[in-house]
């Protein structure tokens, strides 16, 4: 399936990618997931907006990294800081900031490593991935198409970010 084609499908609430041509449609999450996406969603969108950084938007959201190849994925959560606010219009057109995933026992679409390596190499400059099992959030700082660094942050530790460096939480407080 080319981009243009893609782009042409009706408008759907499930979660729909579209990788390398192939299109990948996905079940509906579940309310655990949902409710730990939400409460990420405020806190960081409380941040961007005292702290003037930039716009989150939440899934299911199109995230157009590559048009020619296409490539086209729909994290969980986004920031696009306003540096960077021209690559948003009807959809993203580029890398964001920081993204956020809330991984679930089930993966809904994908290879988490595939989708880790897609936005490091298209430039997104940090990526967590919270786990609900284990309550731990990997923050990945990226740069140059490579991961720099990789932390996990406990439950109850204060999460350190490059990206949102106002911020001042940890994930227990985010998912009270």
């Amino acid at each position: 399936m080319t981009l243009t084609e893609y782009l042409a499908t009706p408008e759907t609430a499930l979660p729909s990618e579209l990788i390398y041509g192939s299109l990948c449609i996905a079940d509906a999450p579940l309310v655990p997931h949902q409710r730990a996406v939400l409460r990420f969603y405020q806190t960081l969108e409380a941040l961007a907006f005292l702290h003037d950084i930039g716009e989150v938007l939440v899934a299911p959201l199109d995230v157009i990294l590559d048009a020619n190849a296409p490539l086209v994925l729909q994290p969980d959560l986004l920031l696009v800081s306003h540096e960077r606010a021209h690559i948003v219009r009807d959809r993203v057109y580029g890398a964001p900031d920081l993204i956020v995933e809330v991984l679930s026992p089930r993966p809904r679409i994908g290879d988490l490593d595939e989708r880790v390596r897609w936005f490091v190499e298209y430039g997104v400059r940090e990526i967590w991935l919270y786990e609900q099992g284990g309550r731990t959030l990997d923050v990945l700082v990226c740069e140059a198409g490579r991961v720099q660094s990789r932390r996990r942050f406990a439950h109850d530790e204060t999460i350190v970010s490059t990206v949102l460096k106002v911020l001042n939480t940890s994930t227990a407080e985010i998912l009270r």
